[in-house]
């Protein structure tokens, strides 16, 4: 794709020592049309990934002290609280970050998942950051962690409540940027606050979905989601599912079976519109476009996803 926004004049390189320092002079044209001439440092030490370690049950997350001598620089102690994190390496994102959460943390991973990746100083460097998290097991650390001395690493591992790590942020106790991140997503989607209320929550699973649209599979499948709203009543919160309301709704307006015009009009959308005055989606059972959208919804409305029962915070 041509970028005829920008015209390069020359490239110098000023340092490749560490990584790569280069001046770039070039002249950009501005809305007006007009063109300027500018010159701008960009350091290129590659790609990066990072990754926040939680666990559900304890609310607690898994975050590293190491010595920056940037921040001691500009007259901090130099000891910055993180998440895991290194450079790519001609790795992949999630090869990297397996291997260096268990070199810096002793933590051994199973599965990771990618949140987001992002610019963290796009105005010097052209580092991009790929964001991702995991639950870790206190039986599955395989090693005290700490780093490669050789590479001048000397980590401390810290577990935390989340509680305590956001208190951290607020007090600049935690400063690093990535981190405050990948903390702030944690506390959203994976570790809310307790409810001090209970949570209206729709309970989505399949439906049609594997059943031929034969009546007793259907029974069946709604049995499952059924099953679910008892444990998340005693847990102080509200159950719902869409078919508790989008069922007769459907008689009313007409439908005369499962999949016909009236069917298709009406069932997700009613949903959806219940899903809107809900505070959380309780995901379960197996694959079903219909479960997939309601929390695909709920994502774009940021409501919770739990994934489980055992996920869900008991109300206070």
């Amino acid at each position: 794709m041509p970028h005829d926004h920008i015209r390069i004049q020359r490239v110098d390189t000023l340092s490749d020592d560490w990584y790569v320092l280069r001046k770039t002079t070039f002249d950009y044209r501005r809305r007006d049309g007009s063109w300027q001439t500018l010159s701008r440092e960009t350091y290129d030490r590659g790609d990066g990934a990072t990754i926040l370690l939680y666990h559900r049950a304890r609310r607690s997350v898994v975050l590293i002290r190491q010595f920056r001598l940037p921040a001691y620089r500009d007259g901090a102690d130099g000891f910055l609280i993180e998440a895991a994190a290194g450079l790519l390496d001609r790795a992949t994102p999630e090869q990297r970050i397996r291997a260096e959460v268990e070199e810096e943390t002793g933590y051994r991973v199973g599965r990771v998942r990618k949140v987001f990746e992002a610019y963290m100083s796009p105005g010097s460097v052209t580092e991009r950051l790929h964001f991702f998290v995991a639950e870790y097991e206190p039986h599955a650390r395989a090693g005290a962690g700490g780093g490669v001395a050789d590479e001048g690493e000397d980590i401390e591992v810290l577990e935390l409540p989340i509680e305590q790590a956001m208190r951290m942020v607020e007090q600049g106790h935690i400063a690093d940027g990535k981190t405050i991140m990948l903390l702030q997503y944690a506390q959203r989607h994976l570790l809310p606050p307790v409810p001090a209320r209970g949570l209206m929550i729709l309970i989505a699973g399949p439906y049609r979905s594997g059943t031929g649209d034969d009546p007793a599979l259907i029974a069946r499948n709604v049995a499952a989601m059924e099953a679910c709203a008892l444990p998340l009543y005693e847990a102080g919160h509200v159950p719902v599912l869409g078919e508790w309301l989008a069922l007769p709704m459907l008689a009313l307006a007409g439908s005369r079976g499962t999949g016909d015009a009236v069917y298709e009009a009406l069932f997700h959308p009613h949903a959806q519109r219940l899903l809107a005055r809900c505070d959380a989606v309780l995901r379960i059972g197996g694959p079903s476009a219909g479960a997939d959208l309601m929390v695909e919804t709920a994502r774009g409305l940021g409501l919770p996803v739990f994934q489980s029962l055992d996920e869900v915070p008991r109300a206070v």
